[in-house]
């Protein structure tokens, strides 16, 4: 069986995946943040907010660690050193942390919040891969 080459129409498509999950990322993150507001409260929905900035950034500096990584493994002459990669990779899990901790110790509703939160990009993911589904059987992509 073999691959069909990707069309330049479906490149550009899926080159624009990234940009969309940032878009489904921001339209989650309101409504669920509104939603959880107004049905569970102020603190539930803080919560939720302040895991979705640390999911947010959590995700674009793991774009950054993969780009690097990509960038070193096909240039040697690679500008960033791996010292700095693995360090962002490290401060990503201790921003978690912090952020967990500061609202344990702050509200325990605020930490199911925080908690559902961090699944942002997961969703967003999620919303991503249907969206080319979709697109794929209506345009034959």
């Amino acid at each position: 069986m073999s691959v069909a080459e990707p069309t330049p129409t479906a490149e550009t498509f899926y080159a624009g995946a990234y940009a969309r999950i940032l878009r489904f990322m921001l339209g989650a993150a309101i409504v669920a943040a509104l939603a959880l507001g107004l049905a569970l409260g102020w603190r539930v929905s803080l919560g939720f907010a302040i895991g979705c900035s640390i999911a947010s950034l959590n995700f674009y500096w793991l774009k950054r660690v993969v780009s690097a990584l990509a960038d070193r493994a096909t240039h040697s002459d690679s500008r960033e050193s791996s010292r700095g990669v693995v360090l962002r990779f490290l401060l990503r899990y201790l921003l978690i942390a912090v952020g967990v901790y500061v609202i344990f110790r702050s509200s325990s509703v605020s930490l199911h919040g925080l908690l559902a939160g961090l699944f942002l990009p997961v969703a967003a993911i999620g919303c991503e891969a249907a969206y080319e589904v979709y697109v794929a059987l209506r345009r034959k992509i």
